[in-house]
């Protein structure tokens, strides 16, 4: 019966004295112990439990102890709860252990229990797996199986807050249940093997096993051939068992190297500024490089179109942190900065995540900074790219941009961010930090101590915090290692920020300058989570940890970098415990502070506990072998040092701080004050008390183990480590991560063999894809479980809560999702699924990234000497131990391989490649007091061994092993392909290193080879290997292959290196299948992080036994006489051989360099395959002619049978000198054969004739033509239809549309032909690529809808029928996503009845090269690159273009010989040209090749101000033509409009190159771009390149025929070609050719309009269906236009720009094509609008009256064209409005310059004054009209205005009643018109401002007419400005209130002030009268009283 038996021991640390009782509880059912009376500190039990029961022992289920103190009269109080997962005991059956408790709120408490569980299932075994019946259980509940529920809710009683129905919907993983067979090879869990079942490895799942062949078995370890291709990633990663973990394959660290980056923003336009009449600037800033705009004036709406370039050459990391912004000023200029209109800010790494790295035409939003409660401040309409090395941006085609004004629906957010982004407070707090390096000399300190008499810290930390372009700094705590800050640093930021990263950096102050101690970055996304459940930012209060360079001191540090976050830390610096908050504003309120400046203020100090309890970790490592250390190091004796944080590091690591308190706390163990030495808490009062820590192996001299390394003698005796520490407890954050990284690692493994599957071509990868995504599914179900215990555990901070609930919500949805697409997987879509299963990947490392810390990292260093010489980092999650197996990190407890690198920058480049040392060590990390397994997981068979004096608890010192093995290794080193070339002359001296142990050797050198077979077997014996013989099986330590190159002088130089896993043979086994002979397998060297190659070989170690050697199976000796005692593979597993073919097509050699500065003159090519070869004929004369004579050659040669084992060809070329001397040029490898190997032609296929004519359909073409929908017909069909329209159905159609017309429709008028040029063409053609992008888009976001749809309802489990419920509520959510594509595809549709499009025919517009749309034109002929000199050592090897001396062009194929017969016996046949019949041949050939160059967009900015003037250059041979005189001004996007004509002779001259140039008025002009083509591949392909086939066939006007063979005269050439029979002309319009039938209109017109028969119609549309011809037919090239990439040498793949152009080519043998097309650029017509403002109604007034307080305005109107400010006309003014009404009558008049058909007007103007040249801008019509209100003194008011844009405004209002605000506020509803159109529109418009909500609102309107003229009819009547002559407008009859001051002031007074103030006038006058005699009066009294007293 099976049991499990808990035994309940003690329950230590109890508080007081008093009664205790234990219950424990298993599945529901809980047992009580008796009572312990009266016990203090500890309770002993000792009392046993058992629980019978009937279905297994399941790794979910879970015990739970709880302890009570008992009371006999109230109910009883818990103590706390111990709550365990049985995934230990269900596994081996017993598991003993001590564990802390738990209380109510989940803190841990000091309160242990011991307790020991026995499982004993049926079997008597422990934890053996039945094979995979484990999932057959009894269905109970309909087929589903639930794990035992109760036991999950065992916990519920007391606060674990789940109520019971919750937690089991959350935690019980559901398994529909399925057939025996799909489990039945599937094992849940661990696959650890017990020793007696070592068969079954880690296999991954396999499912389906009736139907898999039996070949893709790969279950019980035995490897079937050719299961697995690329072994190293495999062998080393798979089939591990559980004592070794996988070692790291690439070796350099990739960040922290500086990069290529280019930032490419184009201003286009802004728009609704807020502010009044404003001169707006736009300022581009990234990082701290400025550049500004011009400066528009007095508009709202500026309109820039302006490139802006940024370079940098930085590493990745700084650059994706720096700041992009846009800010728009008001008025700047050279004296005053100008203020600020708003600003809007971005990081880089934002725009490199989108897709394509670019935003494209969209709208940034800006924001006031100063003022956060103010909105939108307007918006800037740009493209922002970010461009990598090697990344190549496609630009959405440039033609005219109508869709984009709706700017809600194209702002400027990456997806997923809402429009209305809120102002927020990021509050990052600093407490304090801990463990701060020395940052000053201890001689200065010397020199204080000596003066002050007091010792003082050497550090003076404060931290900095770097956020969206902002800085806040803490104060600076003065000499402190453990400084206190308590302050926060508060950033206002728009939520969510468009920022990724906080920098939070402890520096140093200093008098001279700060130093950086360390760095740390919070990424925003990783605390925070943006779904409808999801967070805002939270961290902490956490630790985190900073690394960066040594502790030590210097002066000059070399590797600050590290300091400052570049690059991987080499050492522990510092912990800083901080935390993050963001606070929502809401603006609205009073007291908010409004500006958005950096604030930093003091906070209130954080408890002790706050960050978790202190615990004891132990930290143990074993070092079981160290070989390959590197010689240069030299032979002093060397140790070992590992470090966690600053425990163990005695060099540099404790600085003592100066104010140890004294009287400590108990249980505050700060790190630094334990020292190491004393290493004892108080409170462990247990047997190791006085545990030291051993942190570093005894010095030991090294041994030499070959010319490179040195190895250590660690044979028996393995040395140990040991340290203890004390940390926070956060181990929860950790397990939770490691396993989220088993399952992504699991993941990869799975996804990596998918790839390798599809890769190599072999059978079923959907069958492996779905057991990976099985495995998936299975691992986040099994995930959610274990997380779910966790969810009681109150996370300690509330990042921990939130992360743990978003972590399960994804891995659930994860895993719902992964076993949904398992369903979709089928064979034809496995490459898309595998791509969603790679976005998984990525998403479980993302969610694995855990943002707080708890444990730093451990570090191991090399000593030599007391020196630091070469360290190894290691995450401490991943050897962290924990019961639970899922939680336990990957590393811990297993003996893994370490390489140790150079520290820093050292680490870069070569230095980086080499090991510099290689450890087998075993390392184990984890809680003190569950210590006691600490050595499970070494290999068995060792002693420990103690230091002396102490007691038994001890860790060893040492490990002895008694047990050895011994084996003999036998490496099959049989070939490597694709190595990198080390010497100069292209190519390398290759020979591998084989290292094992502690043996190493070499291979045989092979010369001057990239590709050396050399088949060769080293025989390792007496490798000694220690411990279990059965482990070493499961379990071998990895091989290492080094491969080196040769060199004369000198060291051997460094090619790469590889890993493998041997096949593993005990003394016991047969030597036989189906594991040995192994298979050769290839394993992928790595060079850094590239790769460097591929190795064929196979490994074996095969154990001796006792009648030593000759046990083992026989090795056959030497063979080959002339390789001396070198043994060959032998022949098992070498591979099969069979006879094959190699013919050579010899073509010619081109572009052929210098070699040590003498010309090639007589160069020769040789062909080498496996040891055969050919050799071209020789060229005489390489200048005369590069062609071979010899055409084909063919050898023979023995190849595998298995095409991925075929060796590569080389080609090399050399040239023949004087005196029988031959060098070499260059050289080329072909590594993959496959493409070459000749399929003779299906025979079904090629008796057409049988299936009897087909007739190909061929629709009418509808207006919108998409790019390549081809009919594709099968034999059977037969279907006619007509092509194209005859003549009299299109008179139908004019007549249709001229009826329409008189129905009053605005309707577009008929196209004129003679209108019609080769631009209305090609912007006919760009329209209908837009429009195919578009419908693509729309398919694709339509079908990405659908399969949601299905994975949703799936995941559901819907019927069908519910579907269209759901689906309704799914479509909810797409419906955001689709309205702005619905917004712009309504604009294409035709939500305003679009006229039909005119018929005008249609080129092929390539946004690419042409070549790359044809396979590079390599159809017949290939081009193979010839390569010399040193190989570039940057990671993508951009730098190959620069070993490229030359190229050969020829072809390859293979067969197998003897060929069948018939297509030797083909009518015909040519023997001498074996497979390549009908080849034209190589003699020199001249042709005229005409170049046509459109335009170039995008070019990069070549002047100081930000612009070029471009012209171009094109070179053919010895051919130049400079186009320098015309070069266009100030151009970014020139319109060049030009073809040239070049005559050239194939094959000397057939490299093409057109560049662009930058005129300069002095200094030589600079290079921008430029762009190769070969002409030769294209001339002679057999897609017909040489002149493109037009759509159709006239001859005259702009659609004329260019080739001058006639489409019938091409035709018939083809037929004749290709051998068929054809072509026929028949009645009707019918032409047949080779059983197909083609119809097509049989007239023409010519020039005079006369119709002709004519049958080109007919051989044109065959030609344009080649494609259908059976056995010869393809793609032929229509008439195009390619747009290519131009780059500039100097910046190696980065762009510069494109050109749009295209090349024709006419043989010279033939009779001469017409003249070239005219695609000269449309000259701009000349327009004149003339605009009458008749009248204004409710202006709103301004001003105030002096006398009477009432509002009036003076109103006059301002009108101008955007672009001609300066020209901008006023009516006159209309004096006193009282009610806002104006008059005028007055005629503005603007000339202008018009590109129809790019509705833009041309502005030609000097930018300033000391502009050279005119420059020449393009823009949108728009007119501008203004309301002002004039001011005598003061400047004018500015009222409102309106633009129109000329192409689509609204049409006017019958009345000003009608006209309203509306007309603008919906543009997009309102139907518009065109003044090109109509010529002539009266109406009126509303004039608008915006107020200080920025609301907008009417301030008046206005009549007027617009009345557009050409310049012709202008001439023919013409008008005056204003009210002139000729054709003067009549006076405006304005009211008398006009009050005209200067023309009638009396008038006007009499009228205004008589009228309403009369009485008060004469009031006054009376008084001022009385006043008057009043002083007369008194003046005059004094004098006549004296003449009176006088009496005179």
């Amino acid at each position: 019966m099976m049991s499990l038996v808990v035994h309940l021991k003690t329950v230590a640390h109890l508080r007081g004295k008093g009664d205790r009782i234990a219950k424990v509880t298993f599945r529901g059912l809980p047992l009580y112990s008796r009572v312990a009376e009266n016990c203090g500190e500890v309770a002993h039990f000792n009392e046993t439990f058992r629980w019978p029961i009937a279905s297994r022992l399941d790794q979910n289920e879970m015990l739970e102890v709880q302890v009570y103190n008992y009371s006999k009269v109230f109910t009883n109080r818990l103590v706390g709860t111990f709550c365990m997962v049985l995934q230990k005991v269900a596994e081996e059956g017993h598991l003993e252990l001590t564990d802390t408790l738990i209380d109510d709120n989940n803190m841990s408490i000091k309160t242990s229990v011991t307790i020991d569980i026995r499982y004993q299932p049926m079997d008597g075994t422990g934890g053996m797996w039945s094979d995979g019946e484990f999932l057959d259980v009894p269905d109970d509940r309909d087929g589903m199986f639930a794990f035992e529920t109760d036991s999950l809710l065992s916990g519920q009683s007391h606060g674990s807050g789940t109520s019971p129905g919750r937690s089991l919907q959350g935690s019980i993983p559901t398994f529909r249940k399925a057939g025996r067979g799909v489990f039945s090879a599937m094992k849940l869990g661990k696959a650890k093997s017990s020793k007696d079942d070592h068969k079954r490895g880690d296999e991954p799942a396999i499912l389906e096993m009736e139907d898999l062949d039996k070949k893709a078995m790969r279950l019980a370890g035995m490897l079937e051939p050719d299961t697995i291709s690329l072994a190293s990633v495999t062998a080393v990663t798979t089939n591990v068992s559980n004592k070794r973990s996988k070692p790291d394959i690439k070796m350099e660290p990739s960040s922290g190297r500086p990069v290529d980056y280019q930032i490419s923003i184009t201003v286009i336009e802004a728009r609704q500024l807020i502010g009044l009449n404003m001169d707006p600037v736009v300022c581009v800033e990234v990082g701290d490089d400025k550049k500004y705009t011009s400066m528009k004036e007095s508009t709202n709406c500026p309109y820039y179109n302006e490139y802006f370039v940024f370079d940098f050459h930085v590493p990745p990391d700084v650059m994706f942190d720096k700041i992009i912004k846009l800010s728009v000023i008001h008025s700047k200029n050279l004296l005053r900065s100008g203020t600020l209109v708003g600003t809007f800010k971005m990081d880089v790494g934002t725009v490199y995540s989108q897709p394509e790295h670019q935003f494209y035409h969209k709208w940034a939003i800006l924001s006031d900074p100063d003022d956060i409660t103010a909105g939108c401040k307007g918006y800037v309409k740009c493209d922002i790219a970010v461009v990598g090395k090697g990344d190549n941006i496609k630009t959405p085609h440039k033609a005219n941009e109508t869709d984009e004004d709706d700017i809600e629906g194209n702002l400027l957010l990456p997806e997923g961010i809402p429009a209305e982004r809120q102002w927020a407070r990021f509050y990052v707090k600093i407490h304090r930090a801990e463990g701060l390096p020395k940052m000053n000399t201890s001689i200065m300190a010397n020199v204080k101590k000596a003066f002050i008499g007091e010792n003082r810290d050497l550090v003076d930390p404060y931290v900095q915090v770097q956020f969206s372009g902002q800085k806040g700094k803490t104060s600076v705590q003065k000499s402190s290692y453990e400084p206190i800050w308590n302050e926060q640093v508060i950033f206002t930021e728009l939520f969510p920020p468009l920022c990724k990263r906080i920098k939070v950096q402890i520096r140093d102050s200093d008098k001279v300058n700060d130093v950086a101690i360390g760095t740390h970055f919070i990424d925003l996304r990783k605390i925070s989570n943006d779904g409808d459940k999801g967070f805002l930012p939270t961290l902490g209060p956490a630790w985190v940890n900073m690394y960066g360079s040594t502790r030590q001191y210097t002066l000059m540090d070399e590797h600050q970098d590290l300091n400052d976050g570049l690059g991987e830390g080499v050492s522990f610096r510092a912990r800083l415990l901080i935390s993050v908050a963001v606070e929502i504003l809401d603006t609205t309120s009073p007291e908010i502070i409004c500006s958005t400046d950096v604030q930093v203020e003091p906070v209130s100090n954080i408890s002790e506990s706050a960050t978790g309890k202190m615990e004891e970790f132990f930290l143990f490592g074993s070092f079981l072998e160290a070989t390959m250390i590197d010689r240069k190091i030299g032979d002093k004796p060397i140790s070992f040092e590992i470090t966690i944080g600053n425990y163990g590091n005695h060099i540099d690591g404790v600085s003592k701080s100066s104010s140890v308190k004294k009287k400590k706390k108990e249980g505050e163990n700060q790190e630094e004050e334990n020292e190491l030495i004393q290493n004892s808490s108080e409170d462990e009062a247990d047997e190791d008390a006085d545990l030291t820590s051993v942190s570093s192996t005894p010095p030991m001299k090294p041994f030499i183990t070959d010319r490179n390394y040195f190895h250590l003698p660690y044979f028996e005796k393995k040395p140990c480590v040991y340290i203890k520490s004390w940390w926070q407890d956060q181990r929860r954050r950790l397990y939770n991560s490691n396993m989220m990284d088993k399952i992504a690692d699991k993941l990869e493994e799975g996804l990596n063999d998918v790839q390798e599957v599809i890769k190599t071509e072999k059978a079923f990868p959907e069958r492996r894809l779905r057991g990976v995504l099985e495995e998936l599914s299975i691992g986040c179900s099994r995930y959610v479980t274990l997380a779910n215990k966790d969810v009681n555990l109150a996370g300690r901070t509330k990042l921990d809560r939130e992360r743990l609930k978003s972590c399960m919500r994804e891995m659930d949805s994860m895993g719902q999702q992964a076993k949904q697409i398992r369903t979709q997987v089928k064979k034809n879509t496995v490459k898309e699924k595998l791509k969603l299963a790679q976005n998984f990947l990525q998403r479980l490392r993302f969610l694995a990234d855990e943002p707080q810390h708890s444990i730093p990292d451990v570090f191991i260093w090399m000593m030599s000497n007391n020196k630091r010489i070469a360290y190894a980092r290691i995450p401490s999650k991943d050897i962290l131990y924990s019961v639970v197996d899922e939680e336990t990190g990957k590393d811990c407890g297993k003996v893994k391989a370490v390489f140790l690198k150079l520290p820093g920058k050292k680490g870069f480049g070569p230095a980086g490649w080499t090991v510099q040392a290689k450890l087998e060590l075993y390392l184990w990390l984890g809680l003190n007091k569950s210590r006691k397994n600490f050595l499970h997981g070494l290999p068995n068979g060792f002693e420990e061994i103690r230091a002396t004096k102490m007691g038994h608890g001890l860790p060893p010192v040492t490990l002895v092993y008694d047990m050895k093995q011994v084996f003999q290794l036998r490496a099959h080193m049989y070939q490597a392909r694709s190595l990198f070339a080390a010497d100069s002359s292209g190519l390398s001296d290759p020979f591998a290193r084989v290292f094992f142990s502690s043996q190493s050797q070499v291979t045989e050198v092979l010369n001057e080879t990239l590709c050396p077979t050399w088949d060769q077997l080293l025989v390792f014996d007496d490798v000694e290997l220690f411990g279990e013989a059965t482990e070493l099986r499961d379990d071998p330590p990895i091989i290492v292959v080094e491969f080196y190159d040769q060199d004369t002088v000198g060291k051997a130089e460094f090619i790469g290196r590889t890993f493998a896993k041997p096949t593993i043979k005990m003394r016991d086994e047969p030597y036989g299948p189906p594991r040995f002979p192994p298979q050769l397998e290839y394993y992928q060297i790595y060079r850094g992080n590239s790769i460097a190659g591929e190795l064929l070989a196979a490994f074996e170690l095969l154990q001796v036994g006792q009648g030593g050697r000759a046990d083992l199976p026989p090795l056959e000796g030497p063979t080959d006489s002339e390789r001396g005692p070198i043994l060959p593979v032998p022949l098992g597993i070498r591979p099969v051989l069979s006879r094959y073919r190699i013919e050579v097509l010899f073509w010619g050699l081109r572009d052929l360099k210098r070699i040590n500065l003498a010309q090639v003159d007589r160069p020769r090519v040789d062909i080498e395959c496996a040891g055969r070869g050919v050799q071209s004929a020789l060229i005489q004369n390489y200048k005369k002619n590069p062609n071979f004579s010899t055409l084909v050659k063919w050898f023979e040669v023995d190849l595998p049978e298995n095409e991925l084992l075929h060796p590569p060809l080389n080609i090399r070329v050399v040239d023949c000198r004087a005196f029988g001397r031959y060098i070499l040029v260059g050289s080329h490898a072909v590594s993959t054969l496959r493409h070459y190997i000749y399929s003779p032609p299906d025979k079904s296929c090629n008796n057409w004739a049988t299936a009897g004519d087909v007739s190909v359909s061929l629709e009418a073409e509808p207006p919108i033509r998409k790019m390549d929908t081809v009919v594709k017909l099968d034999a059977m069909s037969d279907a006619v239809v007509k092509v194209d329209m005859n003549e009299d159905e299109s008179d139908k159609e004019k007549k249709k549309k001229k009826k329409k017309k008189k129905g009053g429709a605005e309707e577009e008028e008929e196209t004129d032909e003679r209108v019609l040029d080769w631009w209305s063409k090609y912007f006919a053609s760009i329209e209908t690529l837009k429009e195919n992008l578009r419908s693509q888009e729309a398919a694709q976001a339509e079908a990405e809808e659908r399969e949601d749809l299905e994975i949703a309802a799936e995941a559901a489990d819907i019927r069908p029928d519910d579907l269209h419920l759901k689906g309704s509520k799914m479509k909810e959510r797409f419906k955001e996503k689709k309205s702005s594509k619905q917004k712009r595809s309504q604009a294409a549709d035709g939500s305003e009845k679009r006229p039909p499009k005119a018929r005008v025919d249609e080129l092929v517009v390539y946004n690419r090269e042409l070549e790359s749309e044809y396979g590079n034109f390599e159809d017949w002929l290939h081009t193979f690159n010839l390569y010399r000199g040193k190989a570039g050592d940057d990671d993508e090897h951009a730098l190959d273009d620069d070993r490229i001396v030359g190229r050969f062009k020829g072809s390859l194929c293979m067969y197998k010989v003897p060929l069948s017969q018939e297509i030797t016996r083909e009518a015909g046949y040519d023997p001498n040209m074996g497979m390549f019949q009908s080849i034209p041949h190589n003699d020199p050939i001249h042709v005229l090749v005409r170049v046509y160059v459109v335009r170039a967009t995008d070019l990069h900015p070549a002047d100081i101000n930000g612009k070029a003037d471009p012209y171009v250059v094109i070179k053919l041979g010895k051919s130049e033509v400079k186009d320098k005189e015309n070069y266009i001004s100030k151009q970014l996007n020139p319109v060049f409009g030009k073809s040239f004509d070049i005559e050239a002779t194939f094959p000397m001259e057939s490299m093409l190159t057109v560049s662009v140039y930058d005129w300069d008025l002095v200094g030589t002009d600079d290079l921008i771009g430029e762009t190769k083509i070969d002409l030769e591949n294209r001339f002679y392909s057999k897609f017909r390149a040489t002149c493109g086939i037009a759509s159709n066939y006239s001859m005259h006007g702009y659609n004329i025929w260019r080739d001058p063979m006639k489409p019938s005269q091409i035709l018939a050439k083809l037929c004749k070609e290709g051998k068929i029979d054809g072509p026929h002309y028949g009645p009707g319009g019918k032409v047949k050719v080779a059983n197909r039938i083609f119809t097509g209109p049989t007239e023409i017109e010519d020039e005079n309009g006369l119709k002709k028969q004519t049958e080109e119609h007919l051989a044109l549309s065959v030609l344009n269906h080649w494609e259908e011809i059976p056995r010869v037919g393809c793609k032929l090239v229509p008439e195009h236009v390619e747009t290519r990439p131009l780059l500039n040498p100097d910046k190696p793949g980065i762009e510069q720009g494109r050109l749009e152009m295209w090349v024709d080519m006419f043989p010279m043998d033939m009779p001469a094509p017409g003249p070239a097309i005219d695609i000269s650029p449309r000259k701009p017509k000349r327009y004149e609008l003339r605009v009458i403002i008749w009248n204004t109604d409710e202006v709103i007034l301004e001003d105030d009256d002096y006398f009477t307080g009432e509002k009036s305005s003076d109103i006059f109107v301002r009108g101008w064209l955007k672009g001609q400010q300066e020209d901008k006309q006023d009516t006159d003014v209309h004096y006193h409005s009282l009610t806002g009404e104006g008059n005028f009558n007055w005629r503005f008049v603007f000339p202008f310059d018009y590109l129809v058909a790019e509705e833009k007007i041309i502005i030609s103007k000097k930018e300033s004054m000391f502009s050279w040249d005119e420059t020449e801008y393009k823009i949108p019509p728009r007119l501008t009209m203004q309301v002002w209100d004039a001011d005598h003194f003061s400047a004018d008011d500015f009222l409102g205005a309106i633009e129109l844009d000329l192409n689509r405004f609204p049409r006017g209002a019958k009345t000003a009643k009608q006209c309203n605000l509306d007309m603008i506020r919906n543009e997009q509803e309102l139907p518009t018109i065109s003044i090109f159109k109509q010529k002539r529109v009266k109406g009126w418009w509303p004039f608008v401002a915006r107020d200080e909500n920025d609301e907008m609102e009417l301030t008046g309107k206005v009549e007027a007419e617009l009345h557009l003229v050409t310049a012709e009819e202008a001439e023919k009547s013409p008008v005056g400005l204003g009210r002139n002559e000729p054709d003067p407008l009549e006076k405006p009859n304005r009211p008398d209130t006009s009050l005209m001051w200067f023309l009638g002031p009396l008038k006007s007074l009499r009228y205004f002030i008589w009228h309403n103030y009369r009485w008060l006038i004469l009031k006054a006058l009376g008084l001022i009268l009385l006043l008057l005699m009043l002083g007369l009066f008194l003046y005059s009294i004094p004098g006549y009283l004296v003449k009176k007293i006088l009496g005179a």
